[in-house]
């Protein structure tokens, strides 16, 4: 059978099967047995007797078969993808502790006199959530859990309340270190750390977007996020500014005085000697006298302009943020500091919160096992879809399915932009009704091939980008159009997260409402990546 018919009879059965309410995963394996049927042993459909006489059926252990049972292997084997449950436990053991509650406590402390500050503060709080373990779900649950009774308490117009939890709450999609993205190297076998690497300034620039639409919004129409009345004995003005000024002072001298130790030892331990390769990031003696001096420099600061009183009062107001700034440390310094691959940092970072909560004498046999239970649920969930979509990936690409649409694309001799531009409108409506899990297993492997076959001084508009970095460029626009589909009705996942927390009164039609002007948002952010794609280059 032509791979043109197979192609459309693959479309039409995952579109009727995903609309009876079949999971995605069952489907797709289901899809893969269709498709390699109607490629290898057509004649199975209509004479299934003669099983065991075609290609495909007559020699167990070889042939098609073989080589999609390997394709499977080979991705469930593959060790970053231990990083994906411990980074789950991770998240989950965070949403039931309270070093979340603290975060937001101390976020709120320093912007509560600030118009918009609390929808301000959960933006906040969802990019350092999303920078601890790179979950959506769970981060959507908790802002709706802790900020949006105080937003609607305060008379917060509802839409911007909702809006900002979920849009902010998504985050975890593009901020590394992103299971999206995580999925997506292991895919494509793209550099897991370029992805983190090249997704910072993207994912950066849609939050700092997301708050300054917050600012402008409640500037306008202050009677939208209205202030909250002043506490008795509150610092204010100036003298809060100074007490920030001391928190962040012993923060900084902290984290320099750790680098400083850390530099001093690969020294000392003859770490640094001449080697073959790159030397240890921010770790040899040459960094000595510049984390030294500034560690010093803060404790000026501390003892003789801020004072040890003021000190003392700032840290109390904003030890809240430690853990989770420990935790960002633990995980992206592990990585990015050359000590640890992405699956050792996940682990750390696991063990880092659960030795915070032991500490805060929050850990308990319920809050491990409830995380544990969490954990092996969503990683179930994430890999059957896994293997029932890498099955029909796999399929597909044996029947030659990749290189038909290729060919078909390409040959059609449209500009390039326009077909990027197709291929983000196919990717946001399947994003509108499909996981993002089945969409980088089935979709990615069609359209990276046809991205990489493009004429590299054609993609974007501004600068160009180098060749070697299409498939890391391409994988951040694809997290990008992800952001888009977690708020997209009819079955964005982030309204329904949010409506299993909401008050009664909120509903499904209010919360898709509430999304409106942040999709705009992130289709200008996605825009931005579209027309700029070297943005994506500035930290590789």
């Amino acid at each position: 059978m032509d791979i043109g018919t197979i192609s459309l009879v693959l479309m039409m059965g995952l579109i009727v099967l995903l609309a009876i309410g079949m999971p995605l995963g069952m489907a797709s394996a289901i899809l893969a047995v269709l498709v390699l049927v109607m490629k290898f042993e057509p004649e199975l459909l209509w004479a299934p007797w003669t099983f065991g006489d075609g290609i495909l059926t007559g020699r167990p252990g070889s042939g098609p078969l073989n080589i999609l049972a390997q394709k499977i292997y080979g991705l469930l084997t593959d060790y970053v993808l231990i990083s994906i449950p411990l980074f789950i436990f991770m998240a989950a053991l965070l949403e039931r502790s309270g070093i979340a509650k603290s975060m937001y406590d101390s976020l709120n402390v320093w912007l509560n006199r600030t118009r918009g500050g609390i929808a301000i503060v959960t933006s906040i709080m969802a990019v350092i959530m999303a920078a601890m373990s790179g979950i959506i779900g769970g981060e959507v649950v908790l802002l709706g859990l802790i900020a949006l009774p105080q937003m609607l308490r305060l008379g917060y117009n509802q839409n911007l309340a909702i809006g900002t939890i979920c849009a902010s709450g998504s985050l975890g999609t593009m901020i590394p270190p992103s299971i999206v993205l995580i999925i997506y190297g292991l895919i494509t076998e793209t550099s897991i750390k370029a992805l983190f690497t090249a997704a910072f300034i993207p994912g950066f620039m849609l939050a700092s977007l997301i708050i300054l639409y917050i600012i402008i919004r409640t500037q306008l129409n202050p009677d939208h996020a209205p202030l909250p009345d002043p506490v008795p004995g509150e610092p204010q003005g100036l003298e809060k500014s100074m007490l920030f000024g001391a928190f962040l002072s012993v923060l900084i001298a902290g984290f320099s005085t750790a680098l400083f130790l850390r530099a001093l030892f690969f020294e000392l331990s003859g770490q640094n000697a001449v080697q073959t390769g790159d030397p240890i990031t921010y770790g040899t003696a040459d960094y000595l006298p510049w984390f030294g001096g500034t560690a010093v420099l803060m404790l000026v600061l501390i003892f003789l302009v801020f004072g040890r009183s003021r000190t003392a009062t700032g840290w109390a107001m904003g030890k809240g943020l430690v853990p989770p700034i420990v935790v960002i440390g633990v995980v992206l310094g592990s990585i990015y500091g050359g000590i640890t691959g992405i699956t050792e940092a996940a682990g750390m970072g696991a063990l880092a919160v659960l030795v915070l909560a032991i500490f805060r004498g929050e850990a308990s046999f319920d809050l491990v096992w409830e995380s544990l239970m969490r954990t092996l649920k969503s990683t179930g969930t994430i890999i059957w879809v896994t293997i029932g979509a890498a099955a029909l990936a796999g399929a597909y690409t044996i029947a030659g399915g990749p290189r038909f649409v290729a060919d078909m694309i390409v040959g059609s001799e449209m500009p390039s932009m326009l077909i990027l531009l197709v291929m983000m409108l196919i990717l946001l409506f399947m994003g509108a009704f499909m996981d993002w899990v089945g969409i980088v297993l089935l979709i990615i492997p069609v359209f990276l091939p046809i991205v990489q076959r493009l004429p590299v001084e054609e993609i974007g508009l501004i600068g160009e980008l180098n060749p070697r970095n299409v498939s890391i460029w391409f994988g951040v626009l694809f997290c990008m159009n992800m952001q888009v589909s977690f708020l997209s009705p009819p079955f964005g996942p982030a309204a329904f997260y949010l409506k299993s927390v909401a008050p009664p009164h909120i509903s499904l039609t209010d919360i898709f409402k509430g999304f409106l002007p942040f999709i705009g948002i992130q289709i200008l952010a996605l825009s931005v990546l579209l027309i700029w794609p070297p943005i994506v280059e500035l930290l590789l």
